[in-house]
């Protein structure tokens, strides 16, 4: 990666701080070279503060670290994007961002248990070869089966949550909840399709 911290005379390039779960942006900051190789050997998110004049790692008084995840380079080189796992508010007023916002997730995981299962399905397919020694998962085990087999397993998945919604155990209904979307991004993909496509439909019909 390159990082051209000679663009500006006072060697600083602007570091836009990420959540890697939420995406929410956090803030914003400088580095100079010091401060990134800082950022990359502690794993701790170091600044150049330009009214301390000093290297500045977040949370070395307050205890509230931004924990560092990635760290990407801009088309032009001179603005970072950094992702972190932040350790309690990032503000210094005590907010979650700087701009007064609530860090509060969507439904990342989602997305990544999309992956898993579109990983399984190419396992199912061949297109993936599965670890040597692992055992090949439920998920593959249910594509091979096909669409008629997924399908039904959607309605009787279904049929549980209809049961619980009308009964008073909370636990059970979130798990039954759990495994109709479960099953119901399995037979998505079985379909060739992903959530994004039947949100596209929500979106248009709003």
């Amino acid at each position: 990666m390159t990082i051209d911290f000679n663009k500006n005379k006072d060697g600083l390039v602007p570091a836009i701080i990420q959540d890697a779960k939420t995406k929410n942006v956090l803030m914003l900051g400088y580095m100079n070279q010091e401060a990134y190789d800082l950022t990359v050997a502690t794993k701790k998110v170091t600044f150049f503060s330009r009214t301390k004049n000093r290297l500045w790692t977040k949370g070395e008084e307050s205890g509230n670290f931004l924990n560092l995840i990635t760290i990407q380079s801009d088309c032009d080189s001179d603005t970072l994007l950094v992702t972190v796992d932040p350790v309690g508010p990032t503000c210094h007023k005590g907010t979650d961002t700087c701009w007064g916002q609530e860090n509060t997730g969507g439904f990342e995981f989602l997305s990544e248990l999309e992956n898993i299962i579109e990983n399984r399905k190419a396992q199912a397919d061949g297109t993936v070869s599965t670890p040597e020694g692992a055992k090949s998962s439920y998920v593959s085990s249910l594509f091979k089966s096909g669409i008629n087999k997924v399908a039904q397993k959607v309605g009787e998945e279904a049929v549980e949550v209809v049961i619980e919604a009308m009964d008073n155990n909370e636990t059970l209904f979130k798990e039954e909840s759990a495994d109709l979307l479960f099953h119901y991004l399995i037979l998505l993909q079985a379909k060739g399709y992903k959530l994004k496509d039947v949100v596209k439909v929500l979106e248009a019909r709003h």
